[in-house]
């Protein structure tokens, strides 16, 4: 019973931890409202997800190459990418407001989120042997509250400045990265390796039992930033076709991102029932088959559309847990953090372009629910990735 209780508290820090570090994520974009006009730049939505992609992507490909979460303990490495990461969150609120520091500072924050988010899922798959799948649920559902988390703050406050926003958001980002190395056991490491490792760069893409769900999560990221950065865009286009309709913007978006959660530890129980393969495709389906729906429920009425975006929220996170576990759970303890690494970089990459896709044909052509159709490759390959599995 006590070894239970410890295992259940471990979880629980874990799983703060990561919401805390992941605050950080969207915490430029959720300000965005406040900074344009002292910007003099409406077009920032897109370039503000990017850095923080692009930041992560260069994080994630440096801590691989160099095999950091192998060759050091995870929770050291842990709590001090979230010390990082939050420390050069704040560096442009020290300078003149200006475009470039702001996207200098996104960039290095997800940087050091490449210590925060895939090794929180390495310690996860070193704590819990069995239950994988329901742990992975709990920690990527950490990470859908943490990126919706500033939404949150600013639609219960709009009047809080952003300078406090920013500074929240770091020392709670800190404090989870302490948390997590008081409280959880660090493992022995087993690395034995080179310090450089360009050959696992080449070995994700040769075939391994993990292949598969490697290329389903990437299907899975194409979708999933993506309309997390945009969903404010689609939720005013909304009001704008509504103009009757009263709709906090940034509530509603904390709403539909923050259902992901839900996916994920409800995905992570179901997982127990029916494996990791079969939540991760019905989920996978479920979110193409909502993008396919869009411009038809842009017309329906506020109550039915906030199910859409809440049915979406669910789908679109739900899977990423159970693809993360099927990877991590065919591949070796001793390179298991480097790989859960390498492939989250590649997905993350799949985003930038996903995002920057979005944002030129929402330049070119403006808002429209058929502007959202740009992320159904993702789904569509992402099954088919996943087809032959059991």
């Amino acid at each position: 019973m006590h070894a239970s209780l410890d295992t259940r508290v471990q979880l629980l820090v874990i799983v703060f931890a990561q919401f805390a570090g992941t605050s950080l994520w969207f915490a430029g974009t959720a300000i965005l409202p406040e900074l344009q006009p002292l910007l003099k730049s409406t077009g920032l939505t897109g370039w503000i997800t990017s850095s923080v992609q692009a930041g992560f992507i260069t994080g994630t490909l440096s801590y691989a190459l160099f095999a950091l979460p192998d060759r050091f303990r995870s929770t050291h490495v842990f709590l001090v990418s979230a010390l990082l990461a939050a420390l050069v969150n704040l560096i442009w609120l020290l300078l003149p407001l200006h475009t470039g520091s702001l996207l200098v500072s996104r960039f290095l924050t997800g940087f050091f989120l490449a210590g925060v988010y895939p090794v929180g899922m390495k310690i996860a798959a070193d704590q819990f042997k069995s239950g994988l799948g329901r742990a992975m649920g709990f920690l990527v559902g950490a990470l859908v509250l943490g990126t919706a988390f500033p939404y949150l703050i600013r639609g219960l406050g709009a009047s809080i400045p952003y300078r406090a926003l920013i500074v929240s958001v770091s020392v709670l980002a800190i404090s989870g990265g302490v948390l997590l190395m008081l409280v959880v056991p660090a493992k022995p490491v087993q690395y034995q390796g080179n310090i450089f490792r360009f050959q696992a760069l080449v070995s994700i893409w040769k075939p391994s039992p993990f292949r598969p769900a490697m290329f389903g999560y990437f299907g899975h990221m194409w979708e999933l930033y993506t309309l997390w950065a945009f969903l404010p865009t689609l939720i005013g286009f909304y009001q704008q076709q509504h103009p009757d309709v009263a709709i906090t913007n940034s509530l509603w978006a904390f709403g539909a991102i923050a259902a992901g959660a839900v996916g994920c530890v409800g995905g992570g129980y179901w997982a127990m029932q029916t494996g990791s393969t079969r939540v991760a495709r019905y989920l996978l389906l479920t979110s193409g088959l909502c993008i396919a729906l869009t411009p038809l429920l842009l017309a329906a009425p506020p109550f039915l559309f906030g199910l859409f975006l809440l049915v979406w929220g669910v789908s679109v996170a739900g899977d990423s847990p159970q693809f993360s576990t099927l990877v991590a759970s065919n591949t070796a303890v001793e390179n298991r953090g480097s790989i859960l690494t390498l492939v989250t970089c590649f997905g993350f990459l799949l985003t930038v372009l996903s995002i920057q896709l979005m944002a030129w044909l929402l330049g070119q052509f403006g808002v429209t629910g058929w502007l959202f159709y740009s992320l159904l490759p993702g789904p569509i390959l992402g099954l088919w990735a996943m087809r032959k599995q059991a």
